[in-house]
């Protein structure tokens, strides 16, 4: 019987980690592979620099700090798995629960739950060569970095967020150009007016993203109109992806409250989710935020609430 597992390897996963090991709760992680399609570390495994971490002046790249974050972990006392979770039993409220992977069934006193949300792709041909070399999915991680400073940049999408991401990094580019296949957007009145009146932002309607054009690092946008079948290749240094996440919580088979996204829902200004012994941590829980030190917090109140939660049980 463990004291407490986590689920997941970002951010939020290892400060749950360092905090419950540092409280003797020998926590056990469960780091996936290549779960949600990416490795264990999670998100910051397919960024190359990362600039906004506090700490790290003159940046880091994301696989380093994700091992960084992983050593601490261990020398903290953490056991570590690279294995998938693939169902959890959280039938019994205030636990145990039951953890399986693979051909093992782990029980725990408490879980945490920091399996992160995937970011959407667009899955063209020349995406994957292209990734994380002009090609991003989070342009307030990658929107400042030198490569894309005074260039034109892409963002795909037509909701609030798109427009969010794209009015962003109008502060760096020399041009924004913002891609929907509608000839309307669907972000809200105020965020539509915001993009239509930004000098630096063009909208593409009724445009659709055929391919990334570049061979080591993004040059163009593959384009077409689909009202007219117009193709044409639009030059680029930066391409953002701005179609929404899909949060990694599949495996749960709705033992626990999500919103229609599919994010869990926790307790406002807690991790506590709506069983009792179950707490989440990182994007999982955050469709608004996304950043990789609002998931460290949020994995700082996860294994608090949960050293919490055992004393109150009276296990130690």
């Amino acid at each position: 019987m463990e004291k407490t597992i986590i689920i997941g390897s970002g951010p939020g996963g290892h400060t749950a980690a360092i905090y419950t090991a540092r409280a003797n709760l020998q926590p056990l992680m469960f780091e996936g592979f290549m779960a949600g399609g990416v490795a264990a570390g999670g998100q910051l495994t397919t960024t190359t620099e990362v600039e906004n971490f506090p700490g790290f002046p003159k940046g880091i790249g994301g696989p380093e700090l994700m091992m960084l974050m992983r050593e601490q972990s261990v020398n903290n006392g953490c056991t570590i798995k690279t294995q998938t979770v693939d169902k959890v039993d959280l039938s019994v409220s205030g636990g145990p629960f039951k953890v399986f992977a693979g051909n093992d069934t782990y029980e725990t006193h408490s879980l945490i739950i920091a399996t992160g949300a995937t970011a959407r792709r667009m899955h063209v041909p020349n995406e994957e060569q292209l990734w994380q070399k002009g090609i991003s999915a989070c342009a307030v991680c990658d929107g400042g970095l030198p490569m894309f400073r005074n260039k034109p940049l892409v963002v795909i999408g037509g909701g609030d967020s798109a427009i969010e991401e794209a009015t962003y990094l109008t502060k760096f580019a020399s041009k924004v150009y913002l891609v929907h296949r509608r000839d309307e957007l669907r972000a809200s009145k105020a965020m539509q007016k915001r993009a239509l009146e930004n000098e630096k932002m063009e909208i593409l309607w009724n445009t659709v993203m055929l391919d990334v054009a570049g061979e080591d690092v993004l040059t163009g946008v593959k384009l077409k109109n689909v009202k007219t079948d117009e193709e044409y290749t639009l030059e680029a240094t930066g391409l953002f992806y701005a179609i929404g996440h899909i949060p990694n919580t599949e495996f749960l088979d709705g033992q626990l409250e999500t919103d229609a996204q599919g994010y869990i829902v926790t307790k406002p200004g807690t991790s506590q989710t709506s069983v009792e012994g179950v707490f989440a941590a990182g994007d999982v829980q955050d469709k608004i935020y996304r950043q990789a030190i609002t998931s460290a917090g949020s994995g700082c109140m996860a294994g608090l609430e949960a050293e919490r939660y055992l004393a109150e049980k009276g296990i130690e």
